[in-house]
């Protein structure tokens, strides 16, 4: 067998064409998942839908699996005049995702919207937060049983502010309202765009109570400028000292969810990309420190499953809308 010289020159060569061919997978798992993904919010900034968005995009960025979000946002109306530019402006990309939620099922059906979340892929349900009822602390309305007995004598009396008609917060005051065995019609529910407006109009006395997600009334709480009254969930909030309602023997649970969805016309392969990059998102720590912080409730769902949670409210939102004349 011949001898094969190998020069000093060619080893070292040679070892640094190995060194970098090994290199090679290391660059290659560090590379984003996306390059860019365009992340649409149907709501002004600030909201819960935002905050969203911007949590997703921190842990996405914190984990490398996306290299830049760029964010639009639409607010009005639920979501129901950004959801139909989302429909019809992202139809078939496949590196655009909405945040959206429970808010937008009622108000497609409050605002006779011809385009609905039937028309978006949904691709996964992300957390869940339970719903509040608060007073200002300067109100006469000081307990649960000061408010549920307002409710009981005239529910058209106790005004209560909150997001979107129709929204989450809309139709658990119709929840309670039926709870107590009054006509959910007869709520007095005033609704805001924002959860600034709501809280002004809370503070300033303007309405006797309010309802929106804990984390929208959080400060004010902690500050000692509202009192939190019940909670909505199935179980109490961690780290937060507020019965639920059903602790408080009216039986009503009620939770406001948030998710993502792609465009319509998008490919399984781009459907499946997207699944991939929110799960790995969902399992990192900077996620986890996000669902901790704003004391969301892990929910994560995707794809078929979520689909038909998604048609069961959509079949159960419609129930309680007919109930407060909204459907």
């Amino acid at each position: 067998m011949p001898t094969i010289a190998i020069t000093k020159r060619d080893f070292l060569a040679l070892g640094a064409a190995t060194g970098a061919s090994l290199a090679l997978p290391a660059w290659a798992q560090a590379k984003p998942l996306f390059e860019t993904i365009n992340m649409f919010v149907p709501a002004a900034p600030g909201g819960g839908w935002d905050s969203t968005a911007r949590s997703l995009e921190r842990a996405a960025k914190a984990a490398n699996l996306v290299g830049n979000m760029q964010f639009e946002n639409v607010g009005g109306a639920g979501g129901m005049v950004g959801l139909p530019r989302f429909v019809n402006q992202r139809k078939g990309q496949g590196n655009s995702l909405m945040v959206g939620g429970s808010v937008m099922v009622g108000a497609a059906i409050a605002n006779k919207s011809p385009v609905t979340m039937k028309d978006v892929t949904p691709i996964a349900r992300l957390t869940e937060e339970a719903g509040v009822i608060v007073v200002p602390t300067s109100g006469k309305i000081k307990t649960w049983k000061d408010l549920e007995n307002a409710i009981k004598e005239n529910p058209k009396a106790v005004s209560v502010a909150g997001g979107s008609a129709g929204g989450t917060d809309h139709l658990l005051l119709g929840l309670v309202i039926k709870a107590l065995g009054r006509n959910p019609r007869e709520a007095a529910y005033v609704a805001f765009a924002g959860g600034g407006p709501a809280n002004a109009a809370i503070l300033g006395g303007q309405v006797v109570a309010g309802i929106s997600g804990y984390s929208e009334f959080e400060e004010q709480i902690k500050a000692g400028r509202m009192v939190a009254l019940a909670t909505s969930g199935t179980r109490r909030i961690p780290g937060v000292n507020v019965p639920t309602l059903t602790e408080l023997g009216v039986n009503v649970t009620a939770a406001n969810w948030r998710g993502v969805f792609a465009p319509p016309g998008i490919s399984d392969a781009q459907r499946n990309g997207l699944i991939d990059l929110v799960t790995k998102i969902v399992a990192s720590p900077g996620w986890r420190q996000e669902i901790e912080t704003r004391k969301w409730t892990d929910v994560f769902m995707t794809e078929l499953p979520f689909a038909r949670e998604l048609a069961s409210d959509l079949a159960k939102t419609e129930a309680v809308m007919k109930d407060l004349g909204l459907a």
